[in-house]
Order: C-alpha cells, then structure tokens, then sequence
C-alpha cells in the first residue's frame, strides 16, 4: 500500500485528525471518494479477526476483574495457564484504542507462555473502553497522564502481591501503550522488564531512573517514533541501562496488530515476539 496513505492514517489514528479531514485528504490520494471508501476496511482494524486464541481455551483461566487504582478501581482482563505453580506477572498495555479484543487475545497469549498476565482498561476513570474506536481514541486524549501512570504502577504492585506469582513483574505496550511501558520503567522499579512496541520515549533527563531492563521493538517505516530514537539511545548508553533495540526494515507502526491487514507484518511480528518471550524468560524467570 501507498506508504503516504500509511502515514496519512498514523495521523488520523495517533494525532486526533478529524475522520472528516482524514476521508477527504484519503480521496485526493486515491483519486476520488469511491476510491477512499473501497480501501478504507484495508486501513481500519477488524476485531472479527482478533481471536488467535480461543476465548474459552481449556488450557486457560480467564476472567475480569477491578483493582484498586489511584483513585477508584481499575478494571481489567486477566489469563493465566491452568497451573498451581508461580509464574512471572506482565502487564499488557493497549493502544491508544483501549481494551479490545485484540489486546485480550494478546494477553491469553502471554498466558499460554508462562506469564500471569493482566490488562488494565487505562479508560476505567472515564468509564471504560466504548466499542466505537474512534470514540475510544478521543477519550484517551483526555485522560490525566500522571494518574494513567499511577494506575499502571498499581498493576505492577497489584501482580508483584498477587499469590499465583513470584513477584517478579514485566510490562509490554504496544503504539500508546508502548510509551507506557517506558513510563513505567521510568516511574517504578516494581518492574524487572520492560518490552515497548514503537513506543514515545520518555525526556533523556528521566533515562537515569530506569532500573529494568528493556527490550525496544521499532518499526522501520515509522518515521514519527523513530526520530526520538537517537536521544533515547545515547541516554541509555550514558546511563548504563540494560537494553536491547531492534529495528524492523520495511515494518510500519502496528505492524503486530494482525487485525490491521494494512499494517500487520507477520515476519516482524513473529520475531519481535519470540523475541519478547526470550527476553521475559530470560528477565523474569530467572
């Protein structure tokens, strides 16, 4: 697909560009509204598409639940594998989209891996996450940012004491979630392990505060992340944090998202996350 369209929806999607403006600049580049409207479902996520793993999977427990948050309670999906034993927590942070399908499917597959794995609702102080994404991605523009951190570190706190893990606590966030999940490593040392999908990083000056360690995941094409990336390196140098950055060539933003069929890489994304279970096997289990 035309890399401009791309770019033009990481607009529309990450920056709050009124779907108006976004329909009528995506007809000038496809030549007239019908063209618009044909290649829209190829640009629009398909949460039909997001179950890889069974909702009722018999290998796993599954349930929501609510826990205490900065003010008020949190909710949020919970899946673990049907064992007596201890396991690592992570926390699953979602896009900017909030808790859909997609999310929750990704977090019974952390379940399937070894991980007690919970993904908090970020929209729960303004009621939770509405089926409209487009409604969801506005709400998030009005969340309190600290308090969204506050609530996330209570996640972290809320695994670490939970008595089905061994309270060793990592994070993975993917696009808005993925600045998150470096927020969080900058905000808390309840984490041993930090995994950001083409994350927003967090200021150079906040680098030295960074205790876990950190697996970086970037895709090639996406140039409104990638331009933080050399500051951001050169702070975790400085700083002698324990890291790891990939670069995917030829990957857009979202390319893990397979309900994205425009932006889903499937060769990226199956290495990032072998990838990301080495790494939190390796962080977390040891």
């Amino acid at each position: 697909m035309n890399q401009e369209i791309i770019q033009l929806h990481d607009h529309y999607i990450e920056e709050g560009t009124n779907r108006r403006e976004f329909l009528k600049k995506l007809a000038i580049l496809t030549g007239g509204t019908a063209s618009a409207l044909a290649i829209l479902p190829m640009l629009d996520y398909n949460h039909a598409h997001a179950e890889t793993i069974s909702r009722d999977d018999s290998r796993l427990n599954t349930n929501y639940l609510d826990y205490p948050g900065k003010i008020g309670n949190i909710s949020a999906y919970f899946a673990r594998k049907k064992t007596d034993g201890k396991q690592p927590g992570v926390i699953v942070i979602h896009e900017n989209r909030g808790l859909n399908p997609h999310i929750e499917d990704i977090t019974r597959r952390m379940a399937l891996e070894g991980f007690t794995a919970l993904a908090p609702d970020a929209l729960s102080p303004l009621g939770g996450t509405p089926t409209d994404p487009d409604k969801a991605r506005d709400l998030i523009g009005k969340l309190d940012s600290k308090q969204t951190v506050q609530n996330f570190i209570a996640a972290a706190q809320y695994l670490k004491t939970h008595p089905k893990t061994t309270g060793r606590v990592g994070v993975i966030g993917f696009c808005w979630g993925g600045g998150m999940a470096n927020q969080l490593a900058v905000q808390t040392q309840d984490i041993q392990a930090s995994v950001p999908y083409y994350g927003m990083q967090p200021a150079a000056i906040d680098v030295p505060k960074i205790k876990a360690a950190l697996l970086l995941h970037y895709a090639g094409l996406d140039e409104r992340i990638n331009k933080g990336i050399p500051d951001y390196e050169a702070a975790l140098k400085s700083a002698g944090i324990d890291y790891k950055l990939y670069m995917y060539d030829g990957a857009n933003h979202a390319f893990n998202n397979d309900t994205n069929p425009s932006r889903y890489n499937p060769v990226a994304a199956d290495l990032a996350w072998k990838r990301t279970i080495e790494f939190l096997s390796e962080k977390l289990m040891e």
